[in-house]
């Protein structure tokens, strides 16, 4: 039940127009009068039409008046997204006072957006003048609807951030040369004793089920059918539309026409005609047709409006044509005489500053409960690490296990727009768009301490040694890397425990590093090589003092060459040294070129292997300080 006292609002800001009826407007009552009046005597088994409510000032105006064609200047609402976003979020949700009867009031877009509240009817009108004004064929709907969405109860269904895009089946491609193989042989009296099981076991499998979906199921609405609700409606043509669709305007989200929850139509409007309903709703809107001329589906008001709608569509900043001629001879040219009363309305945007747009959360945040799920959102700038959307999705339908956390930024100096935390394993992700100074675009980890299990993924394109994802821990480190012209695609370190000493206080922590144990690095096939010159695999064994290489195979090889380079026994270790012998040389090549059998190439072989290796300790400890 809302506490906002609507009796207490200041109306004496309004302009005149909202306050007296002119003569046209007064004329154009008379005629919804007796369209009312003659409806109410032909079909007397309806409710009552909503047609002519009292505006905020307890002036009588016809409902089309109401709606004012307003296109906002931000972007975001020359979209039907945007704009049911916007009034989804600026609002604040009141019912109805009586669930079964529609309002006796119904107030101006410019009250409702002064004062950020409304029922479904002024939800409606808002949200329809923002979708005429952006050029959409929109319509406001009188008509029924199930509890849930009359109350705004989402705790039923799928948080849409959730939801899954459809899975586009493959199409298998007939083979008639594909090989058939004969079923297996099975005995009918077996399958006739597992029907005969089945149809034993079956009664109390469905009396299971049955009490299952009734203990998740949502108790019967004794007032089913008879609950009052108005949404938007959207035709298919303008702005490309490609089918039409309903909008709910306290949620914001699409519906299907043929949607479940929509039960039924009284009647329809627009700022220039209204409609009535002239078609059965015993199934719900599942079946309605909405070819607005057709008259046997649709009773129109103004006649001559279908005529209009067929001519080519104004743009959202034209007025209607107004005319001069004061004396009414058909009700078919009502819109032509009280087109002033219906043109577009520029106050709506001047109640709604950058400022205000920028902030359409009453107090600053909203909370949204799903099923097994809850949707908080805040204000751009309302926090101060940037937060404006967080997802909290749940165990249970009590919300009291918290399973996994997702959070979005926005306007974050690091770009860091995305946040997911697995509650269970307490694995964090970041998520970072292009522009974060080490160019990362994904960064996982259960702690900030170093050593503890890092993944980083990099926007590869943009690093000069197209490294494309790392995972480093305490004992080793792996490096992936995407279109090197060297070809390496992988990097393996490992590395030992330090040693345990006491540390002083001019020992820095990179003194104290990890000693490494090994390092492998994996290239691609180079076709512009042999491949008993091309190295597959190349693993420096840096507390051994030994370097392995493996060549790639050539087609219909199963043995790859590979040459091993070590240290003498009993001989010290001497920086820089080369020492090359019979001894410290491993060669199996199955095939080998002439170069292998050279002692000459295997010498500056080695030469280059040492050099990389010093350059390879450089590179492994710049990337554990970039880690």
């Amino acid at each position: 039940v809302s506490d906002f006292d609507w009796s207490s609002i200041d109306t004496s800001h309004l302009p005149s127009s909202y306050k007296t009826n002119s003569r046209r407007e007064k004329e154009l009552l008379q005629l919804a009068d007796h369209f009312f009046q003659q409806y109410t005597h032909l079909n007397p088994d309806r409710k009552p039409l909503f047609i002519h409510p009292v505006n905020e000032c307890g002036v009588q105006k016809f409902v089309s008046t109401t709606v004012r064609p307003t296109l906002l200047p931000y972007p975001d609402m020359y979209y039907w997204s945007g704009c049911a976003s916007f009034v989804c979020d600026y609002l604040i949700m009141e019912p109805l006072k009586c669930s079964i009867t529609p309002p006796s009031s119904l107030y101006s877009p410019t009250t409702i957006l002064k004062y950020r509240r409304g029922n479904c009817f002024d939800f409606t009108v808002l949200l329809c003048s923002l979708l005429i004004g952006a050029g959409y064929n929109a319509y406001c709907v009188h008509g029924y609807a199930t509890l849930e969405m009359c109350s705004l109860d989402q705790t039923q269904e799928l948080c849409p951030l959730l939801r899954k895009p459809p899975e586009v089946p493959k199409e298998d491609v007939p083979n008639k040369y594909r090989i058939k193989y004969p079923l297996e042989p099975q005995s009918k009296f077996e399958l006739q004793q597992k029907v005969r099981k089945e149809k034993e076991t079956k009664p109390a499998q469905e009396e299971e089920r049955e009490e299952e979906v009734e203990v998740g199921k949502p108790k019967r609405d004794a007032l089913h059918g008879l609950r009052v609700h108005a949404w938007v409606l959207v035709l298919s043509g303008k702005r490309g539309v490609p089918e039409t669709f309903f909008i709910n305007p306290f949620t914001g989200n699409p519906h299907s026409t043929t949607d479940e929850c929509f039960l039924g139509i009284e009647s329809i409007w627009n700022h220039r005609n209204y409609w009535v309903n002239m078609q059965d709703c015993q199934k719900g809107c599942r079946d309605l047709s909405f070819d607005l001329s057709d008259s046997f589906c649709w009773e129109i008001m103004f006649s001559e409006s279908n005529k209009r709608s067929q001519l080519p569509p104004e743009s959202p900043t034209e007025s209607p044509k107004k005319d001069t001629d004061d004396v009414v001879s058909d009700p078919g040219d009502a819109f032509e005489l009280w087109g002033p009363c219906m043109e577009p309305s520029s106050c709506l945007t001047f109640l709604l500053p950058a400022a205000e747009y920028e902030n359409p959360f009453p107090g600053g945040k909203k909370v949204i409960l799903y099923n097994k799920a809850k949707l908080e959102k805040w204000a751009a700038y309302a926090n101060g690490d940037g937060l404006v959307e967080r997802l909290t999705v749940y165990a249970d339908s009590e919300c009291t296990e918290e399973l996994e956390v997702k959070e979005w930024f926005k306007h974050r100096k690091d770009q860091l727009y995305m946040r997911e935390v697995n509650k269970q394993t307490q694995l964090i992700t970041d998520h970072f768009k292009p522009g974060h100074p080490l160019l990362l675009k994904a960064h996982s980890y259960t702690s900030l301490e170093p050593e503890t299990g890092h993944t980083v993924e990099f926007y590869h394109t943009a690093r000069f040694d197209d490294l494309w994802k790392r995972f480093e821990n305490a004992a080793e480190m792996t490096e992936y890397f995407v279109g090197r012209e060297d070809f390496l695609h992988k990097r393996h370190i490992e590395f030992d425990e330090r040693e345990k000493k006491v540390e002083k206080a001019s020992i820095t922590a990179d003194a104290n590093s990890r000693p490494i144990v090994q390092i492998k690095e994996y290239f691609h096939r180079n076709p512009e090589k042999p491949a008993d010159e091309d190295i597959e695999e190349c693993i420096f064994m840096v507390r051994d003092d030994i370097i392995r290489l493996t060549y790639h195979l050539e087609l219909y090889d199963i043995i790859a060459s590979q040459v091993v380079f070590r240290r003498l026994r009993g001989r010290k270790k001497r920086e820089d040294e080369i020492l090359l012998t019979k001894e410290n040389t491993v060669k199996y090549q199955p095939w080998s070129s002439e170069k292998h059998k050279n002692l000459f190439h295997l010498n500056n072989l080695l030469g280059k292997l040492k050099a990389e290796q010093k350059k390879l300790k450089e590179q492994v400890r710049n990337s554990e300080a970039e880690v």
